[in-house]
């Protein structure tokens, strides 16, 4: 597995954008352990909240008793609170944004806070690969007794692509637009996506 490779000097803040299945948690766990980033999950940042009995938390326990979504402006403000942390050499944002209001969103409050974006890092995949990849791990799994997530299969993961092609590709444009994008071929060894993703980090400028 891959080693830590620099010790960063600068802040650095990345998203990693890619459909279902692309890697992004596997690879921003890598980041994390490589370069000392702090990662901003979404799911993870909301089941922290709701446990932590603050405020915002509640909001976010009360939301989700009633089995809505959380809302655009509360995952701003739970991302607002992380941002604070002074003591981080960077963010990794996993999960969010998602839709192009997000995108602004987050960019308006990145702006109200002083923290720069460096990257928006694209995970590319093939979608007919990726979809045959999951399926053929999820049948091993089960083969060898070992849980397999729900979803995974073939008509689940189809439309979670189309839901990712509709709300969250356009945000690669987005992104390209203003200079930031940087893309990986996702389809190879893990080791070798983190080595071109290591390169990114540790060669963006602050």
């Amino acid at each position: 597995m891959t080693t830590q490779t620099e010790t960063l000097t600068r802040m650095v803040n990345v998203i990693l954008l890619g459909p279902p299945g692309a890697g992004k948690g596997t690879q921003a766990e890598l980041l994390v352990k490589n370069h000392g980033l702090v990662q901003l999950s979404t799911g993870d940042m909301l089941r922290q909240a709701k446990a932590s009995g603050s405020e915002l938390g509640k909001r976010v326990a009360e939301v989700m008793e009633r089995g809505e979504l959380v809302t655009d402006d509360i995952v701003i403000g739970l991302i607002k609170e992380k941002l604070s942390n002074t003591e981080a050499k960077g963010f990794i944002f996993d999960g969010f944004p998602r839709t192009l209001a997000q995108a602004d969103a987050l960019a308006a409050l990145l702006k109200e806070t002083g923290v720069t974006l460096s990257a928006a890092i694209e995970l590319q995949v093939d979608d007919k690969i990726l979809v045959e990849r999951i399926l053929n791990r999820a049948e091993q799994a089960r083969a060898a007794g070992q849980p397999v997530r729900a979803d995974d299969n073939a008509e689940t993961l189809t439309q979670r692509l189309a839901a990712y092609h509709a709300q969250t590709a356009p945000l690669i444009e987005y992104y390209k637009s203003k200079g930031a994008l940087k893309s990986v071929d996702a389809m190879g060894e893990i080791d070798a996506i983190a080595t071109e993703l290591n390169a990114i980090v540790s060669q963006t400028p602050a």
